[in-house]
């Protein structure tokens, strides 16, 4: 990961599944000042991750992208406006992500409730599925808290972060 990106992915606090804002999120100023200069999907990949989804959701929904479809999608699903997430995630259609994803989670759903996860391909509805069934402090709210956690990392690693 780039130096100066760094403070603002620090991944060590995990973001919620919905849209509750943590303490230890930056400010929207703040995230913006460090990713200023960077793409649009980056500061929207950073905006979502410090709770901002208003944010976020403007710059998404100008990204006709695979990248920008996905970003939205998380977005929505935080919200959380669950068939508007699988609308935007329907027109991803099969990420180049996916598989990275579906490799680096795989670990995380082994042996628990949300084995099903683990599938022959990343399923992004499915997740969606899971994440409205889930409940705030249980160990599946914690588990996708880390399942989410992988997709921001592999969407980072696709823009070059």
């Amino acid at each position: 990961m780039r130096e100066n990106l760094k403070p603002v992915f620090d991944f060590a606090n995990l973001a919620g599944l919905g849209p509750e804002r943590r303490d230890s999120a930056m400010s929207a100023e703040a995230v913006m000042e460090v990713v200023d200069r960077e793409s649009a999907l980056i500061q929207s990949t950073a905006l979502l991750w410090h709770d901002h989804l208003d944010e976020s959701h403007n710059l998404s929904q100008d990204i006709s992208s695979p990248d920008g479809s996905f970003l939205h999608g998380i977005m929505h699903r935080r919200e959380p406006d669950y068939s508007n997430a699988k609308y935007w995630l329907n027109r991803v259609g099969s990420h180049p992500s996916y598989p990275e994803i579906l490799k680096r989670m795989t670990p995380l759903v082994a042996g628990t409730s949300l084995g099903n996860l683990a599938g022959a391909e990343w399923d992004a509805a499915a997740m969606v599925d899971a994440v409205s069934d889930a409940r705030a402090g249980s160990e599946e709210y914690s588990l996708l808290q880390q399942v989410q956690r992988v997709e921001f990392e592999v969407l980072l690693k696709r823009f070059d972060v």
